[in-house]
């Protein structure tokens, strides 16, 4: 489960948004948005490379967004 919050703030910080990032992502504006709802289940490894490449995302916001979920 992806934590869109941070996401979303990595996203504006990174100057930015949804409309900007699908199309690094070469998907649809809606398509990333159903993603997103569906809690970033679905997107796949390339697209959340693709991601951590273009807003510059360091280690640790890595395992932030994509891995936020604890196990016991």
């Amino acid at each position: 489960m992806i934590n869109i919050l941070k996401l979303k703030g990595k996203i504006v910080e990174a100057g930015m948004n949804i409309s900007s990032l699908s199309r690094e992502l070469k998907m649809d504006r809606s398509t990333f948005y159903r993603k997103l709802n569906e809690d970033g289940t679905y997107f796949s490894i390339k697209e959340i490379n693709i991601m951590i490449a273009e807003l510059n995302l360091s280690f640790d916001d890595v395992k932030k967004i994509f891995f936020n979920q604890l196990v016991a």
